[in-house]
């Protein structure tokens, strides 16, 4: 089927130009000429025509002790097309002793019902030096990145030796580490002693994981990758101190490259204590911060310190939240959903408040995801050769975020009530409109995995 976009404002990494866009099957074969005729004709005028969103951090059919995540590969997918999002890129974590391959390919049982293109990073919690070569294995099977924590002993925390390794492996085979960065000991200290002090309500996890343990851990980190002369990304920073850290490192010469989220430009420490149940949403890890933090994190996405926003998308039902809290905080599992919001959050605070352009909005969301994980030029711009994944943005539309209407299997919003303007009008997956004034098109299983190469 061929398709015609007409008349949109078209955002290039070159810069946006009034134009016309044409899709022949699967694949972009035409910008900025009118063919002779198409199957169908959209009228992009007075829109903007955008590359699909690319979210690289999010957590679908996650199970963490005895919960699981609200949305699954089809809910989480559906509802990031909505968003305008059509490639994502999950986990895939190996149980204690299982080898990488094994946990790829059940992982990619889970995945099957996507309906939008996605990849996986695996994570490492122990990989000693004899099983070091299942790395490449991966980069053969496609997945280029290899996700280690700092934090979550006994569970997923890898030791210094264990980063240090991985970090020269990716060096010689060209995958990337990326990292949770939070002091695991300091952690331990600040949550023994808000227990003994009997601090246990819910508020209390955000005070016992501060700044200081995300800065110390990105910067020991950053110091193992020197040592390996390996590049590094770090996931969901949160804060002016790792901002700075990140930021003198990439001063001199080395590859470092960085995330954030929408929940830490958006929430801060101040929306605690309406009460426990309201707290329960700001339950993720990092947690919210200092509010003075927002718009150094905004500054750093500007200035190309951060390169990605993402959306840590993990989202754990309010109920489930408040019957694990029953004993303190430290039961209450981590995450919140955001999966549906990005595009439209950081147009609208972005954008049309002009912290951001319109291209480094598109590079945040799409482009740079592209470039650091192996999907470009494939995915995360409107190239000829590249897929036909593609956004018709209306700028003008203006809604209401709620939970009563959000396609989110999770009853609650993080930005319940929030009023923002610049929406997803039509999305196309690979030349297939899966979206098109709020009516969803797709189906389970329409999304391919996506085979990713080092950059």
């Amino acid at each position: 089927m061929s398709l015609l976009i007409s008349n949109g404002t078209i955002i290039t990494e070159k810069g946006p130009f009034a134009g016309n866009l044409f899709i022949d099957g699967e694949k972009i074969s035409a910008i900025g000429t009118t063919p002779q005729s198409a199957d169908r004709i959209i009228d992009a005028t007075g829109k903007l025509v955008i590359p699909g969103g690319i979210d690289v951090h999010t957590h679908l059919n996650l199970k963490v002790g005895s919960n699981i995540t609200a949305d699954d590969f089809y809910s989480g997918t559906r509802a990031a097309a909505f968003g305008g999002t059509t490639t994502i890129i999950d986990f895939a974590q190996p149980e204690k002793g299982e080898s990488l391959r094994d946990a790829f390919e059940k992982r990619l049982v889970d995945a099957k019902k996507s309906v939008v293109d996605y990849g996986l990073h695996m994570v490492i919690v122990n990989l000693p030096d004899d099983r070091l070569e299942e790395t490449d294995e991966m980069l053969t099977a496609g997945i280029t990145t290899f996700k280690l924590f700092t934090a979550y002993p006994n569970r997923l925390m890898a030791d210094d030796e264990t980063i240090f390794n991985v970090l020269r492996q990716t060096k010689r085979n060209g995958g990337l580490v990326i990292t949770h960065a939070e002091d695991a000991s300091m952690i331990d200290a600040s949550v023994k002693q808000l227990l003994a002090d009997g601090k246990i309500e819910p508020k209390y996890h955000a005070y016992s994981r501060s700044t200081t343990s995300e800065a110390r851990a990105v910067k020991r980190v950053i110091n193992l990758a020197k040592k390996a002369s390996a590049p590094v990304y770090f996931v969901h920073i949160s804060c002016s101190d790792s901002i700075e850290i990140i930021k003198q490192a990439q001063a001199e010469g080395y590859k470092v490259y960085a995330e954030t989220c929408p929940q830490y430009l958006f929430t801060s420490l101040d929306d605690f204590g309406k009460d426990e149940i309201t707290d329960l949403k700001y339950i993720f890890t990092p947690p919210p911060r200092d509010k003075a933090n927002q718009e150094l994190l905004w500054q750093a996405l500007n200035d190309n310190t951060l390169q990605v926003v993402s959306t840590d998308h993990c989202p754990f039902n309010l109920t489930t939240k408040k019957e694990a809290a029953q004993n303190n905080f430290t039961a209450i599992p981590n995450g919140t959903p955001g999966i549906e919001h990005r595009l439209e959050l950081i147009y609208h605070f972005g954008v049309l408040q002009k912290r951001i352009s319109l291209n480094r909005w598109v590079e945040l969301c799409s482009t740079n995801p592209a470039k650091l994980f192996g999907l470009y030029p494939r995915k995360g711009s409107l190239n000829v050769g590249s897929d036909a994944d593609i956004v018709i943005w209306n700028p003008e539309t203006k809604r209401t975020i709620s939970a009563s209407t959000h396609h989110m299997q999770v009853d609650h919003s993080l930005y319940e009530g929030w009023e923002i303007q610049g929406q997803a009008e039509t999305v196309i997956s690979r030349g297939k409109i899966i979206v098109e004034n709020g009516i969803f098109h797709a189906s389970a299983g329409q999304g391919k995995f996506l085979k990713r190469f080092p950059q």
